[in-house]
């Protein structure tokens, strides 16, 4: 099993938004980043690959709602309203256009971010986050129907179990998270019209081996205007709106967060400025 957890070596801080007590952790200089983890997860899930990540940004390590050292409230666990608390966060800080990089559901709430606030944020990635309901193969669905509280005690030493048991304000709120996010999982839902008019240059990632087919994370990037021509010799045909696409080999789900593979097409992706 992976180990979710890591020193971050940040300086940690509480900003209150829409009614959250919202965790970060601030760590490096150099243009704002912030980062999302994924479900069930905290900042500290990105331990590996934080210090590349800090060497060329400063990087603002959010737990979500109800996620890490962020305490739930009486609100569904959505991330509609995460992506709110983000654009809150921008602008509690005063940041300039940060660009925002998510994973899993740190990837949706990026997406969302991307949609509802394009003003706020300058570049997004996306990784292993999908855009339909239907997307993920239908075991993982099934799976993911059978999240609920009474699944806690099976979880106890897993990497999820042990972290929020070890960071949380309040760990017997394990049960809690866990219905929440099955509620929310269980919901059908398709963001391809606000993906098709996102005006924020996006990298979409995922790994060779991903809770979705590779195909699905081409769809995505079809709607991105990725892949309807060859780019030519100077990149000049490449996507209109400065986006891209990584498929991470060797990678999957529980392991693409790790990944330097997954830190470098980052770093590459919103250094470079393409596009």
């Amino acid at each position: 099993m992976t180990e979710w957890s890591g020193d971050m070596q940040g300086t940690g801080r509480y900003a209150e938004v829409n009614g959250v007590n919202l965790y970060y952790e601030t760590r490096g200089t150099g243009s704002p980043l912030i980062l999302l983890h994924g479900g069930l997860g905290s900042g500290e899930m990105f331990g590996p690959i934080l210090p590349t990540l800090a060497e060329r940004h400063q990087v603002i390590a959010v737990d979500l709602q109800g996620h890490g050292r962020t305490a739930d409230i009486d609100r569904p666990l959505e991330p509609e309203f995460m992506a709110d608390d983000v654009a809150a966060l921008i602008d509690h800080l005063g940041l300039d256009r940060p660009d925002v990089v998510g994973y899993s559901l740190g990837g949706g709430v990026a997406l969302r971010v991307a949609a509802r606030y394009p003003s706020k944020i300058g570049r997004i990635v996306a990784a292993s986050a999908y855009i339909r309901s239907d997307a993920v193969y239908p075991e993982i669905r099934g799976q993911q129907g059978q999240m609920n509280a009474a699944a806690a005690e099976f979880m106890q030493g897993t990497p999820m179990y042990e972290l929020y048991q070890r960071v949380a304000p309040r760990p017997e709120d394990f049960p809690r998270l866990l219905d929440k996010i099955g509620a929310s999982m269980a919901k059908d839902f398709d963001l391809t019209e606000e993906i098709s008019g996102l005006q924020v240059p996006t990298l979409i990632v995922a790994g060779d081996a991903d809770m979705a087919p590779p195909g699905h994370f081409v769809e995505i990037f079809a709607l991105l205007d990725g892949g309807q021509r060859d780019g030519g010799w100077m990149g000049e045909n490449r996507p209109k709106g400065g986006h891209a696409l990584a498929i991470l080999p060797g990678c999957t789900h529980y392991n693409l967060f790790l990944s330097p593979l997954f830190a470098a097409a980052t770093l590459a992706f919103l250094d470079e400025r393409q596009g």
